[in-house]
């Protein structure tokens, strides 16, 4: 997340001159293909019936995948390659503060994925990482601002109250628990993961729960789904996506074990781990107002912590789509 972040800081202004300018690809008709991205991650997993369905010959609307890595998206979103992407969050709100508002917010797809896991027994509330060293993936993106904004709110300073290790690769953070233990912020799937390779591994917190105790904070949303502003004002296929991509979202809540084999083809996650790690990634289809309520409280509480974060200002009410 931390390389997708300075890519997307490095090309804003060929994202601005490709949703303002002439040379933009024309919104997909009813006989095009619909290009939908996605990272190969968690923020994917809900996505992952209506992929298999789509592969059925004469479906409609017709629609094509893009699951890619990081260095890949902003890329694909930049030169408007995609119609709709699911993305983190905070890379949403700064898309649309830097092409003036050429992306919108259709939908909340993932709420929070961090948990605080250790390989003792002395964390059981936020207070208890006082004086600790946790260790950490993805300074200057979404887990350092989400457990920074946590740290303050319960009065801890997370400059002076505490030591912040941040390591390149959950891997990194797992090796090291292997042979030294310790205290690490991780998220799914690689915390059931982590449990496979540290035995004395627990979960020590839930930072989503922790993140709902707070006033005033709206809700710990990691990934959202996007769509280009034109498309959305152009196209009839809409409606018909979002309600396959509900019903997609509902299919693997209630069916892990079959949705299991469809996140390991997509690079993801192995099938066995991500049958366990499913009903822990808050995969869920949020939109309309309850959308926004979500996310308005999110970005102010990113806003107060980082501004940079969400692009140097709040969205602006057009950034949310209602039908």
């Amino acid at each position: 997340m931390k390389r997708l972040f300075l890519c997307l800081t490095s090309i804003l202004l060929a994202l601005s001159l490709c949703a303002c300018g002439a040379a933009s690809p024309s919104p997909s008709g009813p006989e095009e293909p619909v290009r939908i991205g996605a990272l190969r991650g968690a923020t994917a997993i809900g996505l992952v019936k209506l992929m298999e369905d789509a592969k059925t010959p004469g479906s409609s609307p017709d629609l094509l995948f893009d699951v890619v890595t990081t260095d890949e998206l902003v890329p694909l979103l930049a030169r408007g390659e995609l119609d709709m992407a699911a993305v983190p969050a905070h890379l949403a709100a700064t898309l649309y503060n830097n092409t003036g508002g050429a992306f919108r917010v259709v939908a909340v797809n993932t709420l929070g994925l961090f948990y605080i896991v250790e390989t003792g027994d002395t964390i059981h509330s936020i207070e208890d990482l006082r004086g600790k060293t946790v260790m950490s993936t993805g300074k200057g993106t979404t887990p350092e601002f989400t457990l920074r904004h946590i740290l303050r709110q319960n009065g801890i300073d997370p400059d002076t109250g505490l030591t912040l290790e941040f390591k390149n690769e959950p891997a990194e953070i797992v090796a090291i628990l292997r042979q030294n233990g310790g205290i690490a912020m991780l998220q799914q799937p690689f915390v059931t993961t982590a449990e496979d390779n540290v035995p004395e591994l627990r979960e020590a917190l839930d930072l989503t729960k922790e993140w709902d105790k707070l006033d005033s904070s709206g809700t710990l949303v990691i990934g959202v789904f996007i769509a280009r502003t034109a498309f959305l004002e152009q196209t009839a296929a809409v409606p018909a996506i979002l309600d396959g991509y509900r019903r997609s979202v509902d299919w693997v809540n209630q069916n892990p074990a079959e949705a299991a084999p469809l996140v390991e083809e997509l690079g993801i996650a192995a099938a066995d781990v991500a049958a366990r790690a499913i009903p822990k990634c808050h995969t869920v289809f949020v939109e309309g107002a309850e959308m926004r309520e979500m996310l308005e409280g999110y970005f102010a509480a990113l806003f107060e912590n980082a501004p940079e974060s969400v692009g140097g200002a709040l969205p602006g009410p057009d950034f949310y789509y209602v039908p």
